[in-house]
């Protein structure tokens, strides 16, 4: 694949797209907390609000007697689950269904439910819901998973629960979840609490009798805290004055969502709703919103005044990776080929309105990555109240970790290089048909080699001087990106400037910056020259559905750019031919300009001027090309992205991670030697973005497999660890530093063959394979010291036995 579709594609030499440490457009907003995000605002007459919470992980409220909260001084109102209020609020764009505004039923500790109170302060606030008087009824609850199995225990997702995955509607069919349906089409069902489907792909039956043995394997994932940085905040007020528009004018800030979204929400025009603040705050493929952001409005009708409602961290503590147990079956050829592949694996669910992502695995599955086509995956789907998953899963799919482990094993047993078993498996560039070695894979596999000194041994084999053990793991995965979503771009020349209008949110992944790169690239401007409007009313919008979608949207941006620069030149060409200069009623005659005969064919844009290509001497400064105002507009679907049933699930940009441990068998201790990451990801755009995702990526998997753990009371449900003291993410003194080697093939088909990194580098399961190399015993994440010490003496226990 590559860039063969649009303008410049295959553009050879870049001045501003790629280039290192160009200052996000933002940043300094956000270092010297000039950034307003939605807890920060206030305005004149602002009420609060904070919302009931269940201290249950199921119950229902029965009733609530709000007087005595209602007579606290500065208590202005307890608004209640059925006041008639609710009802005003339309669909949610993002969910296409009701916002569940406000319910009587907490389907997990800590969920928004049956009252919220306005006052004065967030501190009356708390102590009006302190003063509620509630008649609570605790029902059954599920927070472990074999629980949920029970076919005898009864069923948590009451007439509620509809087959749309929203609360508040009739109970889901016994065809099974739409999702599931949709994504696992044979035989899916429901029982109670647990859903089965099932998806076929192949021969099975014949994979397994062209195997010459059966590598039978558990991967456990635990559940994965998302704690974003910024609390979810909003402030709402309303008002009939609105300079755009007649009518009824709501402005809400908090950056809660495009304001399209909003507007539709509450079913009024685009115009009449304002949100001009910018910044959402850091997320990684989180997006859902919380009722805090959206609540707000209808709070604000009710009280005539303006309202905030935020957040604390605590109730931020949602979860962006579920609880999933995998059995894995492969059937194997003696040389390490795969033949069958059999992946049964039992889900949480979470609780109602998570997202339904993590409950079957992406088009760029990675059992399809694999020259075997018999693939079959038995999904069991237990509902709980654990937590809600808000985010699209940070393993999706969850498929590449089973594929590490299963290549890992598969060479312990043949004593081959793991690597020389993923080249073996790994189909080619064109199809699971196609034998041929990926180009993209080929490099990152050689660099990569290069980058760590690679020097595979076997498990439990290799001492450090120090008396440690050493371990080692590889993996690969695509780079994949999104191609699903509508684009838009606009771009002005205006007085000599070019500028990008451009509306909020801003969500932590500079897409602004990437596209304003392309822009400047493609008209021949650097950087800086370019002016981004900032405008609640633009069209264009930095969500481009994540970091990979900005390669998709940046296509668009180039196709955009130059429809501009064509009518730019074309202005040049009309403004040198007039000879007379008018001021006012002055006419002056005008000197020749240095490029009047030629066509804007014959002419072409770099460095600041509009010159003459086969006489670069003769120019026009481009500040003063035209006194014209000329827009461009562009808009609709970049190429379809090459990793899709459409294309034959193709490969064109991949990636290599690499990872050195050390373990004291004596302690139970593991330290990360070395973390290596070799990515294609095409063309980069923003190097410092790429770079930056990279750090991230490997933080949040080195969190996942050696510290992080969420903790619930089986007995009660409630959480034991929500904060940031129990709940142990990595600091900047834990993570290690990630050698990075970055290639560009200019295999994708995004803008300048350009694909994206996205989830593709978070893993569940690197760390603990390298861990397993060096003492030969499977740990289950988080591999803890107690948990590394329990499973070696486990594991010289059995050995005990065994003689």
């Amino acid at each position: 694949m590559a860039d063969l579709a649009g303008a410049n594609g295959n553009r050879e030499n870049f001045r501003v797209v790629g280039k290192p440490n160009l200052p996000g457009l933002t940043s300094y907003a956000m270092a010297t907390g000039v950034a307003k995000f939605g807890s920060d605002f206030t305005v004149p007459d602002m009420l609060f609000a904070k919302i009931l919470r269940s201290p249950y992980a199921h119950a229902r409220v029965l009733s609530i007697d709000s007087a005595v909260a209602l007579a606290i001084p500065g208590v202005t109102d307890v608004v209640k689950w059925d006041d008639p209020i609710f009802s005003e609020v339309g669909n949610d764009p993002m969910a296409g269904t009701k916002p569940s505004f406000l319910l009587n039923e907490a389907h997990k500790e800590g969920q928004e439910v049956g009252a919220i109170v306005i006052a004065e302060s967030e501190a009356l606030c708390e102590e009006g819901l302190r003063a509620l008087k509630i008649e609570w009824e605790e029902l059954p609850f599920i927070v472990d998973i074999e629980k949920g199995l029970d076919p005898d225990f009864p069923a948590i997702r009451g007439q509620e629960y509809d087959e749309s995955g929203t609360y508040g509607a009739p109970t889901i069919t016994k065809e099974g979840h739409p999702w599931m349906v949709q994504h696992y089409p044979e035989d899916p069902r429901k029982v109670g609490n647990v859903s089965w489907s099932t998806k076929s792909d192949g021969d099975v039956a014949k994979g397994w009798s062209e195997a010459d043995f059966v590598l039978e394997y558990d991967v456990n994932v635990h559940d994965v805290v998302s704690l974003l940085p910024n609390p979810q905040a909003s402030v709402a007020w309303w008002s009939e004055q609105n300079m755009y528009k007649h009518g009824e004018t709501l402005r809400i800030e908090g950056a809660v969502g495009r304001r399209g979204m909003i507007a539709q929400m509450y079913g009024l025009p685009a115009d009449n709703v304002i949100q001009e603040g910018l910044f959402q705050g850091g997320k990684y493929c989180d997006w859902g919103l919380r009722m805090s952001q959206e609540i707000t409005p209808l709070l604000s009708k009710k009280a005539g005044k303006p309202v905030r409602c935020c957040n604390t961290r605590e109730e931020n503590f949602d979860m962006c990776v579920n609880e999933r147990h995998a059995h894995i079956r492969l059937g194997v050829k003696k040389n390490g080929l795969i033949t069958a592949v059999e992946d049964s694996t039992v889900i949480d669910h979470g609780a109602p309105n998570s997202s339904e992502m993590t409950t079957y695995d992406r088009d760029w599955n990675g059992y399809y990555s694999l020259k075997c086509e018999n693939i079959i995956q038995r999904y069991t789907i237990v509902d709980s109240n654990r937590s809600f998953m808000y985010t699209c899963g940070q393993f999706v799919p969850y498929s590449w970790d089973m594929i590490t482990v299963g290549l890992y094993l598969i060479s312990e047993k043949l004593g081959i290089d793991p690597t020389e078993i993923a080249r073996l498996n790994l189909h080619g560039p064109d199809s699971q048909k196609d034998t041929r070695p990926v180009p993209s894979f080929e490099a990152c596999l050689e660099e990569g080699k290069k980058l760590m000194d690679w020097q595979w041994h076997k498990a439990g084999t290799k001492r450090l001087p120090d008396g440690r053990l050493h371990g080692a793991a590889f993996r690969y995965q695509m780079c994949p990106r999104h191609a699903f979503l509508q684009y838009f771009t606009k771009l002005e020349y205006r007085d000599g400037v070019v500028h990008l209008p451009t509306q909020g949110p801003i969500a932590g992944w500079f897409g602004t910056e990437c596209f304003t790169m392309i822009a400047a690239e493609e008209l021949g401007l650097n950087y800086e020259d370019i002016c981004v409007d900032y405008d609640y009313r633009a069209q264009h919008t930095d969500e481009a559905g994540g970091s990979d979608g900005v390669t998709g949207h940046g296509w668009i941006v180039k196709e955009c750019a130059n429809i501009l620069k064509k009518k730019i030149l074309d202005a040049a060409v009309r403004e040198a031919e007039i000879e007379i200069t008018r001021f006012g009623p002055v006419e002056m005659p005008k000197p020749p300009s240095p490029i009047k005969g030629y066509t804007a064919d014959e002419l072409d844009i770099a460095d600041g001027k509009v010159f003459v290509k086969s006489d670069p001497s003769r120019f026009v400064p481009f500040s003063s090309a035209t006194s014209e105002t000329i827009t461009a507009e562009y808009g609709g679907n970049s190429p379809k992205a090459a990793w899709s049933t459409e294309f034959g699930r193709k490969l064109d940009t991949m990636n290599t991670s690499w990872c050195e441990v050390a373990v004291d068998e004596e302690t139970g201790e593991v330290e990360i030697l070395k973390y290596g990451v070799v990515i294609d990801p095409g063309k980069v755009i923003r190097r410092t973005s790429l770079e930056s995702q990279i750090d991230q990526v490997v933080y949040f998997s080195q969190g996942a497999q050696l510290l992080e753990e969420y903790i619930l009371d089986p007995e009660t449900g409630v959480k034991l660890n929500a904060n940031m003291i129990d709940y142990r993410k990595p600091t900047t003194l834990d993570v290690p530093v990630v050698d990075k080697g970055v290639l560009e093939t200019r295999a994708g088909n995004g803008a300048y063959g350009a694909s994206g990194i996205a989830h593709n580098l978070a893993n569940s399961h690197m760390i603990v394979t390298a861990i397993h190399n060096a003492i030969g015993v499977w740990v289950d994440p988080p591999a803890t010291p107690d948990r590394v010490i329990k499973a070696l003496a486990n594991a010289a226990a059995e050995k005990g036995v065994q003689k």
